[in-house]
């Protein structure tokens, strides 16, 4: 890391006492209570955060107060919320971890990062003819739910613009890493932590297919212990972890079962009543779980001419129309 000068480390601290002192949550701005996650309980730890930093950035800093934490914490101010942010090297850092694909997650992070700067910079002129100085920031989601999804992706706010412009006078980029099994298996080694996380995650996926979440939560918990992995943070969060590990899968298979649900009633509607609005619901079913999914125009195309017996110009109608509603894309034709 570069040698902080006096005045860098000054601003620096400043920005972090006004964070803190923003973070402070009165009874008119605290909105809802959030349940935590695993994720976000191991790597709210410092030496662990830095090691995940490290791991991602390619830095080489060994020193955790390096890093300033500026997440808020256990509450939602102005409706937003999100799992980690941090500030190291004048740079602000934002971390996110999905177990479902999210297109929207570049303007999730617009708000994250207009609500990190407004207190930052609380107390500044904004009218001044001085120029306020921000740290830059950096988005990234880590990504390990059970659907398909590349290694690596880049996903840009500007890809949701109704018009696309060569050139858009907003953008955000968000990187997402997927950390599954076979994935970014550098990122895991060279981050320990991160790469035992998903051992966990992994063993009770194993058994919650066999058994009760319950049981599978604390056989995953018990044999991690057993075989060195989170091995102290299991040991001393073990309680704690198995609650949030039982509310984090079944909100999961909630969310899963509930899209699943809505896909079937629509197939079952249009193709045995014959009912046109529940063949509509299950043709935008199927388009919106297969887009999510990851999966190409011309394929999503021919599943609708395969399961409705669509022609493909009307397929073609569809995968437009559901497109431009739900998830605006580089004009016709292009992909998500």
């Amino acid at each position: 890391m570069k040698k902080k000068t006096k005045e860098q480390a000054k601003k620096q601290s400043g920005w972090a006492k006004r964070n803190r002192r923003r973070q402070r949550p009165s009874k008119q701005r605290v909105r809802k209570q959030y349940k935590d996650t695993v994720f976000r309980m191991l790597f709210r730890d410092k030496v662990r955060l830095l090691e995940l930093y490290n791991a991602v950035s390619g830095s080489r800093c060994a020193d955790p107060e390096a890093l300033e934490i500026v997440t808020l914490e256990n509450a939602i101010y102005m409706g937003m919320k999100n799992d980690l942010a941090f500030l190291v090297d004048f740079h602000l850092y934002l971390y996110e971890h999905q177990s479902t694909v999210n297109l929207n997650m570049p303007l999730r992070f617009l708000e994250y990062v207009t609500e990190e700067y407004a207190r930052l910079t609380a107390g500044k002129n904004l009218y001044g003819s001085r120029q306020i100085v921000l740290p830059p920031p950096h988005f990234v989601v880590f990504y390990n739910g059970k659907r398909e999804y590349p290694e690596r992706k880049l996903l840009r706010l500007s890809e949701a613009f109704q018009v696309q412009e060569k050139e858009p006078a907003l953008e955000l980029s968000v990187l997402v890493l997927n950390i599954n099994e076979g994935y970014n298996t550098v990122l895991k080694e060279q981050c320990r932590t991160l790469g035992e996380y998903m051992q966990y995650v992994n063993k009770v996926r194993e058994y919650a297919a066999v058994l009760s979440m319950e049981e599978a939560v604390d056989r995953g918990v018990d044999e991690c212990i057993a075989a060195g992995i989170l091995k102290d943070f299991l040991l001393a969060n073990k309680a704690e972890v198995k609650r949030m590990s039982i509310y984090e899968y079944d909100e999961e298979a909630t969310r899963e079962a509930i899209r699943v649900e809505e896909y079937m009633r629509g197939r079952e509607e249009g193709r045995e009543e014959g009912k046109e609005e529940g063949r509509e619901e299950g043709i935008e079913a199927l388009i919106l779980d297969n887009m999510e999914n990851g999966a190409e125009r011309e394929v999503i195309i021919g599943k609708l001419t395969k399961r409705f017996g669509l022609k493909s110009d009307k397929a073609e109608i569809h995968y437009e129309k559901t497109a431009k509603k739900y998830f605006p894309i580089r004009g016709k034709g292009g992909t998500i």
